[in-house]
């Protein structure tokens, strides 16, 4: 019985030993094991490890990708030296462990304050070499991805990866947005003028056009109309001629008819003629060329 509290102390002491000799390293961790302050080892893979109490230590260091955001706004100006509002955030992570802990001790803080100097100083050359109307409404894909490479090659050399630059807003200071807004508003209403005159000369000329061809298709019609209608008139006449060619008689009376026709068409016709004139040669006397 003397020796039971013995036994319970040294299998405490054992759990004790191995409880400080083992250690877990999560998915979404990196490790450095330390052994009198210097780097021993870098566990990058999730799962138990094993150190030696007393004489070594581990830190751990987040694996994920982390967000560097803006608290405010920063001021930039842009090559017509006129300053603009951005606000932006940064996506990144660890990339070599070791590499981090040497450059800033380990310390998120001292990296995100380095990380936000070297992505400040590229947005500050980017809109520089632009004016206010690109980086407002033009070339915002271009600024991100260049400040995000020339970023991501500093971030190197403290052991950190730049996964993206994003900007979430470019604005103007009020005191600029005015005078903007005014040159924006002159322009657009220079392009929408240069736009009617070209559409009134493409109208005008779209009129011209179907006007000479409206001309040019009624004169054919009516070369056409009368062409046919000078073959009409031939034919008829031809048809004409030779059939009262074979009748003169009657060619002479048809004629007389149609004279009859059109002198006593009305009743108030007045026509003063000789009696016994040939024109009323068919009137007195209804044979065929009679004269009695």
């Amino acid at each position: 019985m003397q020796r039971l509290p013995l036994f319970a102390a040294a299998i405490f002491a054992i759990f004790t030993a191995v409880g400080a000799m083992v250690f877990t390293v999560d998915q979404r961790q990196y490790a450095i094991v330390f052994q009198l302050g210097e780097i021993k080892e870098v566990i990058k893979e999730p799962g138990l490890s094993f150190k030696w109490p007393m004489i070594q230590n581990v830190r751990f260091f987040d694996s994920r990708i982390l967000t560097l955001d803006s608290v405010e706004p920063e001021r930039f100006l842009t090559a017509e030296k006129k300053p603009v509002l951005v606000d932006s955030f940064v996506k990144w992570r660890i990339a070599d462990v070791k590499q981090y802990y040497i450059s800033v001790g380990g310390d998120e803080m001292l990296a995100k304050t380095r990380l936000s100097q070297t992505v400040n100083s590229g947005l500050r050359e980017e809109f520089g070499k632009r004016t206010v109307h690109d980086v407002v409404s033009g070339v915002r894909d271009k600024i991100m991805d260049d400040v995000q490479k020339k970023a991501d090659t500093d971030a190197r050399q403290i052991g950190v990866e730049i996964v993206d630059v994003r900007l979430k807003r470019v604005d103007l200071p009020p005191e600029v947005s005015e005078s903007v807004y005014r040159r924006m508003e002159t322009e657009r209403k220079r392009v929408a003028n240069e736009l009617r005159s070209q559409g009134a000369a493409e109208a005008e000329k779209i009129r011209a056009d179907a006007d000479k061809q409206r001309e040019v298709i009624v004169a054919e019609a009516y070369r056409d109309a009368q062409k046919m209608k000078g073959e009409g008139d031939a034919k008829a006449a031809s048809i004409y001629g030779k059939a009262f060619g074979e009748n003169p008689e009657f060619y002479a009376f048809y004629r007389s008819l149609e004279a009859y026709r059109q002198s006593l068409g009305s009743k108030n016709d007045l026509l003063v003629v000789d009696p016994s004139a040939d024109f009323f040669k068919y009137l007195k006397n209804g044979s065929r060329g009679g004269s009695k």
